[in-house]
C-alpha cells in the first residue's frame, strides 16, 4: 500500500470523529485533503480549526451532478469518508453511487443489506466501498476470532445467558454496531439474544461510575459481554474498553490505502469489511 496517494474528502466535519480522522490524515503525505466536507443542516458556521485547514462545510445531501463532476476532475483518486449520523448513512451511500465515488462508511446504524446493494448493484458506476461497524483493527480480529468459534463451534454455548452492555459518549445516537455483531456471533454460538436487549449507556455519572475517565467520557467504547451458565456456576466476560478516537482513525487510514490499492489493481463493485483490510 505504501506510495498510493489519495484524495480523502472527510465528510461529517466537525463531528468528533471525523476530526479524528483529519488530525491524523493532514500531517501524513499520502493523503489530499479536499477542502470540502458534507455536514448536517444543524451546523450553521465553520469552526475556526476548519477554517484553518480552509475546508469549507457543505449541507447534505449535495446533489448538483456538476459539482461532483468538477470535484472528480480536480482531485484524482477521490476517496469519501463519512462519519455522518446513521439517519443519513443510506442517503449518503446512495450519493457517493449516484457519483461514482469510492467511500469508506464509519458511520454506524442504517440499512447495512441496503449499504452493501447500493455498491454491488451499481453497475454503471463501478465504485467501491469499505463498510464497517468498527474501524478499530484490534477490536475487528476480536470479532474474527468469535466468527471462527460461531462457524466451527455452533451452539457451544446452548443454555447459557447473554448480557451485553456498551458505554460510549452521549453524542453516540445509536446502539454500537459492534456490539451487534458480537450478538450475531453469539447467537450462532447457541444464545438467543436479541440486539434489543443491548443495554446503552449515555449517562456520565454511570460512566463515571463504571470507570471511565473524566477526560474520555466525551469520547470511549466500552463493551461487556457476560455468558453465564444456567445453573449459574460458570461465568465468562470479554471486555473491550477503548479510550479516545485515535485506534478508529488509524483503522479508517488503513482503510483508505486498502481500498485505493484495489481500484488501482481494477477492483469495481466490490464491498470489503474491515476483515478485509486486516487480511490485506
Amino acid at each position: 500500500m505504501n506510495g498510493q496517494l489519495a484524495s480523502v474528502m472527510i465528510n461529517g466535519l466537525p463531528g468528533n470523529m471525523a476530526s479524528a480522522v483529519l488530525a491524523l490524515l493532514k500531517s501524513d503525505p499520502r493523503f489530499t485533503i479536499v477542502p470540502y466536507a458534507l455536514t448536517g443542516p444543524e451546523i450553521t458556521k465553520t469552526p475556526d480549526d476548519l477554517q484553518a485547514n480552509n475546508i469549507q462545510l457543505i449541507h447534505y445531501p449535495n446533489t448538483d451532478l456538476r459539482w461532483w463532476a468538477d470535484l472528480k476532475s480536480e482531485f484524482a483518486n477521490l476517496v469519501a469518508v463519512d462519519f455522518t449520523h446513521p439517519s443519513v448513512a443510506n442517503e449518503n451511500a446512495d450519493l457517493y453511487r449516484l457519483h461514482g465515488v469510492n467511500f469508506v462508511m464509519g458511520t454506524t446504524g442504517g440499512d447495512r443489506n441496503a449499504l452493501t446493494a447500493s455498491v454491488v448493484t451499481a453497475l454503471t458506476s463501478g465504485h467501491c466501498a469499505v463498510i464497517a461497524p468498527n474501524m478499530a483493527k484490534q477490536i475487528v480480529m476480536l470479532q474474527a476470532m468469535l466468527e471462527y468459534a460461531a462457524k466451527n463451534f455452533p451452539k457451544a454455548f446452548a443454555g447459557y445467558r447473554l448480557k451485553v452492555c456498551e458505554s460510549h459518549q452521549a453524542g453516540k445516537a445509536d446502539t454500537s454496531g459492534t456490539a451487534k455483531a458480537m450478538v450475531g456471533y453469539f447467537n450462532s454460538l447457541g444464545i438467543p439474544f436479541n440486539v434489543n436487549q443491548i443495554v446503552m449507556i449515555r449517562d456520565k455519572t454511570i460512566q463515571r461510575a463504571m470507570g471511565v475517565p473524566e477526560e474520555y467520557l466525551d469520547g470511549h467504547g466500552w463493551h461487556t459481554y457476560t455468558l453465564e451458565s444456567a445453573d449459574g456456576n460458570v461465568l465468562l466476560q470479554i471486555t473491550h474498553n477503548v479510550c479516545g478516537r485515535s485506534i478508529y482513525a488509524a483503522g479508517t487510514r488503513d482503510a483508505i490505502l486498502f481500498l485505493q490499492n484495489k481500484v488501482n489493481n481494477g477492483a469495481r463493485n466490490q464491498v470489503f469489511s474491515m476483515i478485509d483490510v486486516l487480511n490485506g
